[in-house]
């Protein structure tokens, strides 16, 4: 017994934890302490969108969930007006996006015309995770904890910057649970 208790501190320690190493991420209560950049380089805070529900989407120009673009642009029309924002963030982490900014904002657009914030390129796990995405799979919930997947996850933000629930690549943008979820948290005050 004596061994098995001492055998886990040293298992956490190799295999690590769900709890983010990532020291930008250690005291963060909301994402809207992050401060992002958006796809034409302007730095913005996510504080400018204290009080909208948030679905923050990791994409990519050149894979099989990319024609999610049009459901995202879909949810994002529909409910807009309402307190509601889309926020892509392009990811190089699977090889599948274009190479640059300026590439990735003019497929977007000639192909999804897409009206939605799209940020820069950004890694979604590995050493160079940015940390909202750390933050976002850091320690929240036993499903919504964990490193990024594949492309198009989704992480559905309250209006007061806490994850509310995470989407997996297959959940489609207008899936029923989360326009449900989505509904209900805009409903709140």
């Amino acid at each position: 017994m004596k061994i098995v208790a001492l055998m886990i501190p040293l298992l956490f320690g190799l295999f690590g934890s769900n709890v983010s190493d990532d020291p930008a991420v250690k005291n963060v209560t909301s994402v809207h302490e992050f401060e992002v950049q958006t796809i034409t380089g302007k730095e913005v805070s996510l504080a400018e969108y204290k009080g909208k529900v948030l679905l923050i989407v990791n994409t990519a120009s050149k894979c099989g969930y990319t024609p999610q673009y049009e459901g995202l642009q879909e949810l994002y029309d529909t409910y807009q007006e309402e307190g509601f924002e889309v926020l892509g963030f392009p990811s190089g982490s699977f090889k599948q996006e274009l190479s640059s900014d300026e590439d990735i904002a003019e497929f977007c657009d000639t192909q999804y015309s897409v009206t939605f914030p799209m940020f820069s390129k950004v890694d979604v796990r590995g050493n160079e995770q940015h940390p909202l995405f750390s933050f976002l799979t850091g320690e929240h919930d036993k499903q919504s904890m964990g490193k990024v997947k594949w492309n198009f996850e989704k992480f559905l933000v309250s209006k007061d910057g806490e994850l509310i629930k995470r989407y997996r690549s297959r959940t489609k943008p207008m899936d029923k649970d989360l326009i449900a979820l989505l509904e209900a948290e805009l409903e709140k005050e």
